[in-house]
């Protein structure tokens, strides 16, 4: 891995080494986090790259080979692969959902019913489209939202499980046996839309999601470190992963040595599946800010960057405006979303350091990234903490990386 000297890219030293000194004294000898490894890059130039904390409990220190589970920050790379089988005109950003998974024709808008009762339904106002998937206006949401009916027969059927139960195109089927919690285009919901768009790009490509993804995006990149299950002689670099109890204690969640990713999972989440590293994510980053190319290789072209990185929503709205989402990886004031990804849209509302056109997500277990096209920064934070949002060290590390920026 070479790295770069910060000053010959308008970084401060002094400044990003606080940021270090910040995020031990707040998080890790807080106990707070377990471990934590901070990436910023200029222009795909490695400027800062640390590593604190022990990758397993009483064991070895995080370096630049420990693994991560990444979860939603799944949902970028199923979006890029999606939106290749467009460029092939294969699919449309307008196709209804139900021309490629018939599964979900007919399926209505919840109008009354559940926890024990049968659902009532109304019809959509609108097809579900594929539009719908990558910026989550589908109606679909996730089981552990806690606030509907739907969400409650989400967790009755354990159709998210990915161990043991459903299989991606059996997972479709009982999707569509439940109510959309709104018609689809007239609000945002956090949801399972990126696994529906996983079993598309099965459909679309005749390859099974793993394999589109390795053949098509990794293998490409460079990103031997990125899957859905790890390899025997890879799991002695996966980190413990934890998560709180009820009293806000931390307790293990996914023991590294013994991890449920290193078994295939029988539902392949292209939601929030995979497993990665800090430079594989840094490669795929640098491919975005890159405009689609990366050492030779184009994944697709410079205008679908530009066109998945636009704000999407109706009306050109912002999530605090559209949400209906108790949960959201995102603050809302500011922010519009992508196909894949949120978006600044109006740094002032943010409240944070940034600029329009920023794009960024993040993950169940706190990693997080995000791209900023003007500055042509990006970041790649990892470690492994359920939840994500207990902690404000996302918003916190973009303010301090900002703030080591010279010019």
């Amino acid at each position: 891995m070479h790295m770069t000297r910060p000053g010959r890219y308008g970084f401060d030293a002094s400044r990003l080494a606080r940021i270090d000194a910040f995020v031990r004294e707040r998080y890790l000898d807080s106990g707070k986090l377990p471990h934590a490894q901070l990436l910023l890059a200029r222009d795909g130039e490695i400027v800062h790259f640390s590593h604190q904390g022990a990758a397993r409990d009483g064991g070895a220190s995080v370096d630049e080979g420990t693994l991560f589970r990444i979860a939603s920050m799944t949902k970028p790379i199923t979006s890029l692969a999606f939106m290749m089988l467009v460029e092939e005109a294969k699919v449309a950003l307008d196709t209804p959902v139900h021309h490629v998974l018939p599964e979900l024709k007919g399926a209505g808008v919840y109008a009354g019913g559940g926890g024990g009762a049968p659902f009532a339904t109304r019809p959509t106002a609108e097809p579900m489209r594929m539009i719908d998937l990558l910026r989550h206006t589908s109606g679909l949401t996730y089981s552990f939202q806690n606030r509907t009916n739907v969400d409650a027969a989400y967790r009755e059927s354990k159709m998210e499980n990915w161990h043991g139960n459903l299989t991606l195109d059996e997972f479709v089927v009982a999707l569509g046996k439940l109510p959309l919690e709104f018609s689809p285009g007239e609000e945002w919901n956090y949801s399972v839309s990126t696994d529906v768009l996983g079993a598309v790009v099965e459909r679309v490509s005749g390859m099974a999601l793993d394999r589109f993804l390795a053949t098509r995006i990794f293998e490409p990149l460079g990103m031997a470190d990125t899957f859905f299950q790890v390899p025997a002689d890879k799991i002695d670099r996966l980190a413990d992963c934890w998560t709180l109890d009820e009293s806000g204690k931390r307790v293990l969640y996914d023991r590294g040595e013994a991890s449920a990713w290193s078994r295939f999972p029988r539902l392949v989440s292209g939601g929030g599946g995979l497993v990665s590293t800090a430079l594989d994510y840094h490669r795929f980053c640098t491919m975005c800010l890159n405009g689609g190319a990366l050492d030779g290789v184009r994944l697709v072209s410079p205008k679908t960057i530009a066109l998945m990185t636009m704000n999407h929503l109706p009306g050109s709205s912002d999530l605090a405006t559209l949400s209906r989402s108790l949960f959201s990886e995102t603050t809302n004031a500011g922010t519009g979303f992508g196909l894949g990804f949120a978006v600044t849209t109006d740094v002032g509302k943010t409240l944070i350091p940034g600029s329009v056109g920023e794009y960024y997500w993040g993950g169940m277990f706190s990693t997080a990234f995000f791209i900023d096209p003007v500055e042509r920064i990006h970041m790649v934070f990892m470690t492994q903490l359920s939840p994500s949002m207990r902690y404000p060290i996302r918003r916190e590390l973009k303010t301090l990386i900002y703030s080591a920026l010279e010019g």
